[in-house]
């Protein structure tokens, strides 16, 4: 896991010990908004799905994560109750860590302090960085830094283009950026008829990052 690179392989075996295995179903919920924050979660294979659900449940996606990735961090951190849902968007395997071990390897580990502190910053610019967009691009502009920023965490190379790893939705991206279902669709349908973006076997395929770009600075 990222979280613990640079670790040595005492420590490393030493995490192995107090880590517990868990795997969890497509749509099954991992944790809920309210949920005491007593473990953090290390994602070993799969996808989960962060989101925010109104009393009338009605779901907005913040984010994506995947192997390598972890959550559960900032309740674990204050004591406060879990601040979002968290299901699983695909079959996953996770790895848990309970508090005082967590806690543990803070005091005793000053690299991966570091980087849960780099990771939580990026976190915290990005939610910024979304108000922001909200409050002053248009749906295009929002909808192109969205699928650029994806690519960056996600990308993948391939013959035609890059393709964000998992499977997202029109619906998951309009909640990504702040946006009803129609109004991310009619982007969509626009960048795929300038030849910028293709869904193939429902996998989303970046073809011209460069005029993407473009369009993100408008």
């Amino acid at each position: 896991m990222d979280l613990f690179a640079g670790l040595g392989e005492s420590e490393l075996s030493e995490l192995a010990r107090v880590l517990q295995s868990k795997r969890c179903d497509a749509g099954q919920v991992i944790c809920l908004r309210g949920d005491p924050g007593s473990s953090l979660y290390l994602i070993r294979g799969g996808q989960v799905r962060v989101v925010l659900t109104s009393a009338a449940g009605k779901e907005v996606l913040l984010t994506l994560l995947g192997p390598g990735d972890f959550f559960g961090d900032l309740a674990l951190l204050d004591g406060e109750p879990r601040s979002a849902d968290v299901l699983a968007h695909e079959d996953c395997e996770l790895l848990i860590l309970q508090r005082p071990d967590f806690l543990s390897f803070l005091g005793t580990s000053p690299g991966v302090a570091k980087h849960l502190l780099a990771v939580m910053s990026r976190r915290l610019r990005r939610n910024a960085d979304v108000i922001e967009e909200v409050a002053f691009l248009d749906i295009g502009t929002r909808l192109a830094r969205l699928l650029l920023s994806l690519m960056a965490e996600r990308g993948q190379p391939q013959d035609g283009g890059v393709a964000i790893s998992g499977r997202l939705t029109q619906t998951d991206l309009a909640n990504m950026m702040g946006a009803t279902r129609e109004s991310a669709n009619k982007w969509l349908a626009v960048y795929r008829r300038q030849g910028l973006l293709a869904w193939r076997q429902g996998q989303l395929i970046i073809q011209d990052a460069a005029r993407l770009r473009r369009q993100a600075e408008m």
